[in-house]
């Protein structure tokens, strides 16, 4: 845990700490544990990063990725086979590496790593194209660069390019089927069935996850590209007890990393990396600066993306656990000088994650391509479904810079069927009157029906985004309908009137809909206007 801290605080990505523990650990290190192993890491290694696509998945926004999702699939396929070109003839011309151990390193080090990129850019707010098209592009691209690393492994000689393609093609579309259908379906008896305790959740969405990378290499597709599409799936399905599925998959992810790490770091010996060094940076450093460029801005080149976000993802081409892992892959097979390329890969993965992740959060405000930090924050909602009842209690987490800051209860305009029972302030609960101003760090309780559960999600997501006038300003999440106010609607997203001299508020209670808290029921002649205005409801009129 403590080198969870110091990477966290550092900016250096977490995987330099945890291969330094394991050199630590291993042959030449303090402890002189002696391992090599090369086929048990390997099989540890594919699990971890089962793991770690998974709860990448996971965390992936749909709505930030769909616009890249043409980009990202260009860039790790055609991108991919760019960089081996480029990094596979430097390797043979410059390092003097047969065409097999060329190719085998071209392929290892074109795959990119979203958890190392992301550790060191976490402080830097990214336009969503930019972080759309980095994380889509590391899921994906794992995918063909396995299946090109095992055929240029494989014994004999190596297939012509046509062939590979069409391999490539017909795993990944078999993988993508496969994740995209385990996900549906998984995301689906999620939503409809209960499950006996609230803990079952996460370890469910691990499962499904999990089996979609048994399913999809059973079926001879690509197991890594299904079970990032499977946990893309579910991760944007508003699963049950979300925060903690979320945190349960995170904590799965830093556990899987620190264990592959470790375990590299004890693979490797030290001594034997001296006389691969300079190889090494010769090969990285056509990898950062020619292969990894010409990739991004030749298959980009349709998108017509700004050269500066270009520039950045050419940059934050950061090669982590996953190249290491792909290196054992020609160790097990038995190829000639496969612990040389293991070497040669090691050196380059660490020293220029030393060299760019450090650099990137500089890059990115020296581009002047880094968001404004105040943008609204999303709001963080928890669902837990009442299924005797049927209804839901959401569970609201107003963050800071959220809109919601100074927005009454009564303006959220919830639609009919949903309320807000209880807030959260302070350590303290209480029940809150339509006049109860909220504000950052409150927690919320709502209460939804189970036909307004979504609407009223998206209710309070739009004034999250665009505060207590959300709906009249474009930004979505009206009352009821998807945005659209019938009559009854209407009454209720009306101007809210006052009560006597101390300004206080409320919302009307029409038949219509409306945030119901139970609290202030009026009296006199306020009760008759409101007995009015439910009259005059049906007919789209109120009278006041």
């Amino acid at each position: 845990m403590a080198a969870v801290r110091i990477s966290s605080r550092s900016g250096l990505p977490s995987l330099l700490l945890y291969l330094g523990i394991g050199i630590v650990m291993g042959q030449d290190g303090i402890f002189d544990v002696r391992f090599d192993n090369a086929e048990l890491t390997q099989v540890i290694g594919y699990a971890a990063l089962v793991v770690i696509l998974a709860e990448g998945g996971l965390g992936t926004k749909w709505k930030e990725v769909r616009p890249a999702l043409p980009a990202a699939a260009v860039l790790s396929t055609a991108g991919v086979g760019i960089s081996v070109g480029v990094t596979a003839s430097a390797a043979h011309y410059l390092v003097g590496l047969d065409w097999r151990q060329a190719l085998i390193i071209g392929a290892v080090v074109s795959s990119t790593d979203a958890a190392a990129v992301f550790s060191v850019l976490r402080k830097v707010p990214l336009p969503s194209r930019v972080t759309g098209v980095l994380e889509a592009e590391s899921g994906f691209n794992d995918a063909p660069v396995v299946i090109l690393v095992v055929a240029f492994s494989a014994a004999g000689p190596v297939e012509h390019w046509y062939v590979l393609v069409g391999e490539i093609a017909l795993e990944l579309a078999i993988g993508a089927a496969i994740g995209l259908a385990v996900g549906f379906l998984g995301s689906f008896g999620l939503r409809h069935v209960a499950l006996p305790a609230s803990g079952l959740y996460p370890i469910a969405v691990m499962a499904i996850a999990v089996s979609s990378y048994a399913a999809g290499a059973m079926a001879h597709g690509s197991g890594f590209l299904a079970v990032y599409l499977a946990a893309m799936v579910l991760g944007n399905s508003k699963l049950p007890h979300w925060p903690a599925t979320r945190g349960f998959a995170d904590g799965l992810g830093w556990l899987a990393q620190i264990g592959m790490f470790v375990l590299l770091g004890l693979l490797v010996t030290p001594h034997d990396l001296v006389d691969d060094f300079w190889p090494a940076i010769v090969v990285g450093l056509v990898l950062t600066a020619v292969a990894r460029p010409l990739s991004v801005f030749i298959s980009l080149a349709p998108f017509r993306l700004p050269h500066r976000e270009k520039a950045l993802m050419s940059w934050a081409g950061l090669r982590g656990a996953v190249p290491i892992i792909l290196a054992t892959i020609p160790m097990v097979s038995g190829i000639e000088g496969s612990t040389r390329v293991f070497n040669i890969v090691f050196v380059l993965v660490v020293v220029y994650t030393l060299i760019q992740g450090p650099t990137l959060p500089w890059l990115a405000k020296s581009l002047h391509i880094a968001e404004d930090p105040s943008e609204a924050a999303d709001l963080g909602i928890e669902s837990a479904p009442l299924e005797r009842l049927r209804g839901h209690l959401l569970s609201v987490a107003v963050p800071g810079r959220s809109r919601m800051h100074g927005v009454e209860v009564a303006e959220l305009r919830l639609p009919a069927g949903a309320a807000v029972t209880l807030v959260v302030r302070d350590g303290k609960s209480f029940v809150p009157s339509p006049s109860t101003v909220l504000r950052h760090g409150d927690e919320l309780l709502v209460v939804a029906t189970d036909p307004v559960r979504d609407a009223a999600e998206a209710r309070l997501r739009a004034v999250g985004e665009g505060g207590k006038l959300a709906g009249w300003l474009g930004t979505g999440g009206g009352a009821a309908n998807g945005g659209r106010r019938s009559p009854s609607a209407q009454l209720l997203s009306g101007p809210v009137k006052k009560l006597g001299k101390g300004g206080r508020r409320r919302a009307r209670t029409g038949s219509g809909g409306g945030n119901r808290t139970g609290t202030g029921t009026g009296s006199g002649n306020r009760a008759a206007d409101e007995d009015r205005a439910k009259d005059g409801a049906g007919s789209g009129r109120a009278h006041h």
